[in-house]
């Protein structure tokens, strides 16, 4: 396990890293997972797939969330959670990530090759979000409806838990009450610009990976014609890393290490 501090405070954001050698010269895979997940669980699978054998991974959890520390008093913006993400790359001797975000994961790596574009080389995107003020759903809006005493200490975590089925909630009751409603409310409030301006004037090199049970991806034209390769799996949802994992492990064996 590794570390690195991302406040004033000594708070650590912390990965798992597997694989590469002394040439990558900074070059990584680096995954980052959605609201109340944990990368190891969402993506150990797709790293230690044979298409991607020996290239560098590092597997990192957001403040908050999973083994990163979760400081009461931090905001947990996605701009904040962009830059403690910065720290676990500059920490680890990254200078050319490959990041590979899911749903809010995704949010905050194109914020992160926004702020920081001379880290990423690439965005590989499972329905990340892109736009303020999604559609209401069980998740992120359904926690950010309820304000953050009624959350952390009035029973609406357990409800939260209850609702979202086991298998998130199996990751989400291990997340910080507290982190878990901020982190929702900056995901529901986006980003100015957004994320979707953001990831279109991204010099980095882009893909978007949408689940045909998802529905269609609003504003897919606008997207295509900015340079983002949106591509519409088959037979997969929302955690297209467990419906599809191999056309996640194509979007991302596609580009050489």
């Amino acid at each position: 396990m590794h570390e690195a501090q991302f406040d004033q405070r000594g708070s650590s954001i912390r990965w798992t890293e597997s694989g590469g050698t002394p040439d990558d010269a900074g070059v990584a895979a680096v995954y980052v997972h959605g609201l109340g997940a944990m990368s190891a669980v969402y993506h150990a699978h797709i790293a230690a797939d044979p298409a991607l054998s020996g290239r560098r991974s590092l597997l990192v959890d957001l403040p908050g969330h999973g083994i990163s520390d979760r400081p009461q008093d931090f905001g947990y913006t996605l701009e904040e959670h962009a830059d403690a993400l910065a720290a676990a790359l500059d920490g680890a001797g990254v200078r050319a990530a490959d990041l590979i975000g899911h749903s809010m994961g995704g949010a905050v790596a194109i914020v992160l090759a926004h702020r920081r574009p001379e880290l990423v080389r690439r965005l590989v995107l499972t329905e990340a979000n892109l736009d303020p003020h999604p559609p209401v759903t069980a998740g992120s809006s359904g926690i950010a409806s309820l304000t953050e005493e009624e959350f952390v200490h009035g029973g609406g975590f357990a409800r939260v838990l209850a609702r979202v089925g086991p298998a998130w909630a199996a990751t989400m009751r291990l997340t910080d009450p507290l982190a878990l409603h901020r982190s929702a409310i900056c995901l529901m409030r986006g980003t100015e610009p957004t994320m979707r301006r953001m990831l279109m004037e991204s010099p980095a090199e882009r893909v978007f990976l949408q689940g045909a049970l998802s529905g269609e991806l609003p504003g897919e034209e606008e997207l295509t014609a900015a340079g983002v390769r949106v591509e519409t799996v088959p037979e997969a949802g929302h955690t297209l890393m467990f419906d599809r994992p191999d056309a996640l492990v194509g979007a991302i064996a596609a580009r050489p290490v």
